[in-house]
């Protein structure tokens, strides 16, 4: 049975870091893409960012520059780093992982949570003004 299972969130004020993390288990997940989505209360799931088999990455405007996917393939874990924290990052933070194996050539299947067939149940992240 495949799980993912967060870890890393909490109450931080705006300024501040927090590192997330994510542990798959169940099957390996070393070549597959994987993303960080998250919610707000009251709005829609949005994509946060995303790795590639091949260590690239894509990221939300709103966190380019403050942000940083990666993984550990040995540990099959992917991490969020996030620096210079805001209010509006306050949400719930899911990681997801797709079935496929190798990169997509369409660079939109990383931003849409359709493209992942597994995810985690989230962890709250909140930043105080």
């Amino acid at each position: 049975q495949v799980q993912l299972v967060e870890s890393g969130g909490g109450l931080v004020q705006a300024g501040g870091s927090l590192r997330l993390s994510c542990a798959a288990s169940g099957r390996a997940f070393s070549t597959n893409p994987m993303g960080w989505f998250r919610q707000a209360p009251g709005k829609a799931r949005e994509f946060v960012a995303a790795i590639r088999s091949d260590l690239g990455t894509y990221y939300a405007n709103s966190v380019k520059g403050r942000f940083a996917i990666s993984r550990a393939r040995a540990k099959n874990t992917v991490y969020l780093q996030m620096n210079s924290l805001k209010p509006e990052d306050t949400a719930v933070y899911s990681c997801a992982a797709s079935s496929r194996t190798s990169p997509y050539t369409e660079i939109s299947r990383y931003y849409t949570p359709l493209t992942y067939d597994y995810w985690g149940q989230g962890t709250q992240v909140t930043v105080s003004s």
